[in-house]
């Protein structure tokens, strides 16, 4: 049986989302006594942020205005 894929319409933009679970990673880091969980926490906080500046990057108009 084939199982029907969900579709969810996104009400933040990728940008928005990504920053948000940044914010939500680091704060976990916080509360967390120094450590490799930490660090790895810490870790894909940074990732979230790089993604979301990617995207805001190649979204900029100067970007767009080169196709």
């Amino acid at each position: 049986m084939v199982q029907k894929r969900r579709r969810l319409k996104q009400t933040q933009t990728l940008e928005e989302r990504l920053k948000e679970r940044a914010k939500e990673l680091r704060d976990r880091a916080k509360a967390m006594p120094p450590g490799a969980e930490k660090e790895a926490l810490l870790k894909r906080a940074r990732q979230a942020e790089t993604g979301a500046q990617m995207s805001d990057w190649l979204r900029a108009p100067e970007i767009q205005a080169q196709t």
